[in-house]
């Protein structure tokens, strides 16, 4: 029998819960339709297990957060791993949709692994150190949404919509199993009672530095869903792109992020959060002004539309680790509170921003429109950053 860890994981374990984290919501697209066809539903109703997925995890990034402050990091990621587990299982031989859906819902517990590993990090270093482990950290947000629906469209055309939930169930099992043994606690200061915690909470909604920090976070990731929303109209409609085109279309905007997030796993330890922040939001708007500029002179092009892209997901790899290191660090002893309330806000901003992307493309007009979209968010983001600057420099930095 494997000993429970007692001393903090290795970073590798928290990539791996990470990754995990993001192939469950994507690895399975490609089946949508199959699982429709097999259920014999609606592709509506089987994208329920996307958008549904979606609003139980924003929930419940809100919940484990101050849930991980009172009891600690690992009971909360063990217990979000077994019920992840088992409701892979229960994916598996679901017989009725109704039932695969509510499984569906349960897999959701994952988004312990993405949200308590920020936390852990935070725990373990500080704002600097923990900022430039997340950087890392990221690449498995990058290298996930691009591999995953090319390894789960690789399952079911092999073995059928259900070996992507045996995948996951095999994989579940394995990173408890993991977990148990190289997991260790890492929150040495709890709260004594849920009710002395949110009491405490006053402190974490009046900070100005924890709204700047996660209202930027929330436009820098919105960017991202405006985007993957948009670029498959614009892909068919502008540039005649078959569906296989279109995924590497779509697949720029990460490719751009793992490289951003690779250059904050090198220098965020050494540069200040606060420019690591704004050199992500120069890149990203210097992305979309370079678009815009190649549109007004004529030039529109699959490979100078994606290539201007990149950027935006570049200064998205540059921000989001040192914007949630921020974050956490506003309150440390609220870590995973903050983590939590601020990946709530960015999920549920990227879900309004989804909805709006979608209200206002028209096959005519989607390249400029989803550029301009684009443009918005990513001017909220960088005016968020410069407020937290100007907080800094009226109350002095606290990194």
């Amino acid at each position: 029998m494997l000993k429970a860890a007692t001393s903090p994981p290795r970073v590798s374990t928290l990539v791996l819960m990470t990754a995990v984290s993001v192939l469950s919501l994507n690895m399975y697209l490609p089946s949508l339709a199959h699982i429709a066809q097999d259920f014999e539903v609606s592709y509506a109703m089987a994208n329920l297990s996307i958008s549904g997925y979606l609003a139980i995890t924003a929930c419940l990034q809100i919940i484990m957060g101050p849930l991980s402050d009172r009891y600690g990091r690992r009971p909360l990621l063990m217990a979000g791993l077994l019920i992840y587990t088992v409701a892979s299982f229960g994916c598996l031989f679901a017989q009725d949709i109704w039932v695969f859906l509510v499984f569906r819902m349960f897999q959701g517990a994952i988004v312990a692994g993405m949200a308590l590993s920020r936390a852990v990090v935070r725990d373990m270093h500080d704002e600097r150190s923990a900022a430039s482990l997340m950087g890392y950290i990221s690449l498995a947000m990058a290298v996930a949404p691009m591999t995953g629906p090319m390894f789960g469209g690789f399952l079911d055309q092999l073995f059928g919509w259900r070996s992507n939930f045996l995948f996951f169930a095999v994989v579940g099992v394995a990173l408890t199993a993991l977990c148990w043994w190289d997991l260790g606690e890492t929150n040495m200061n709890k709260s004594k009672t849920i009710l002395s915690q949110f009491r405490t909470y006053p402190d974490l909604f009046r900070s100005r530095r924890f709204w700047g920090y996660s209202i930027c976070q929330t436009f820098s990731l919105g960017a991202f869903y405006v985007y993957v929303t948009g670029a498959a109209l614009v892909g068919a409609a502008e540039f005649k792109l078959s569906t296989s085109s279109i995924g590497i279309a779509v697949g720029a905007i990460t490719g751009g992020f793992a490289l951003g997030s690779y250059l904050s796993g090198r220098f965020a330890s050494r540069v200040p959060l606060f420019w690591m922040v704004i050199a992500g939001r120069v890149s990203a708007m210097f992305g979309v002004i370079l678009g815009l500029s190649l549109m007004a002179s004529g030039v529109l092009h699959p490979v100078t539309y994606t290539g201007a892209i990149m950027f935006v997901g570049l200064g998205n790899g540059l921000t989001l680790p040192s914007a949630s290191s921020g974050v956490m660090s506003v309150r440390p002893n609220l870590a995973g509170s903050a983590s939590g309330l601020s990946g709530g806000m960015a999920v549920a901003g990227g879900a309004l921003l989804t909805s709006l992307t979608g209200a206002l493309l028209t096959p005519e007009t989607a390249a400029l429109r989803l550029l301009l979209i684009i443009l918005g968010s990513v001017l909220v983001s960088f005016l968020a950053a410069l407020y937290v600057r100007h907080i800094d420099l009226r109350e002095g930095a606290t990194y």
